[in-house]
């Protein structure tokens, strides 16, 4: 291999078995990972963790990689969902075991990012919709935090260009009352 091999060659690469090219991807994409599981995790721990999890669901089902849509594609699906689950198990962790907040550990206001606030607010309003709206759930994911081109999201959700603006459409609908606090 090259010293500078793009990662789609890299990912076809280790999807037919080669160790060395698994490896080598997943030190490319670890940077890219890590920055897209912080668009959903304001808590940088949890960004590093959830950015762990992709990096070995990476190497675990890489084989599952086809390369009949672009890696970068693929690889948005897997860190959506590793980053959805591990919201999940912080907040069934939260409820489980509510801890008393230390003095010297509560939250400062003046240095709490609005930004932060709104990603715990978009995944709450995520794991909303997947309760009531499961179908709308991955299109909204795809294009609006992944930021895919509607033909690449039409493509992974597998429903046609008009079908999906139309559950994007009905997606942003029924999360925006959420996010406005309602």
């Amino acid at each position: 291999m090259q010293d500078q091999v793009p990662v789609e060659d890299l990912a076809r690469w280790a999807a037919t078995g080669d160790s060395a090219a698994v490896d080598r991807l997943l030190h490319e994409i670890r940077p890219e990972v890590l920055r897209r599981c912080g668009r959903f995790l304001p808590c940088r721990e949890d960004a590093e963790e959830a950015a762990q999890d992709v990096l070995l669901q990476v190497a675990r089902h890489i084989s599952g990689f086809e390369g009949r849509s672009r890696f970068g594609t693929w690889l948005y699906t897997v860190v959506a969902n590793c980053c959805r689950q591990k919201y999940r198990e912080l907040k069934r962790r939260a409820a489980e075991q509510p801890a008393a907040i230390e003095p010297s550990y509560a939250v400062d206001p003046r240095t709490t990012s609005v930004i932060a606030g709104s990603r715990v607010d978009l995944l709450e309003a995520l794991d909303r919709l997947e309760r009531t709206h499961p179908h709308l759930v991955a299109p909204l994911v795809y294009r609006d935090i992944c930021q895919l081109d509607y033909a690449e999201v039409a493509e992974r959700v597998g429903i046609p260009l008009g079908t999906l603006k139309s559950r994007l459409h009905e997606a942003r609908k029924q999360v925006r009352p959420w996010l406005a606090g309602g």
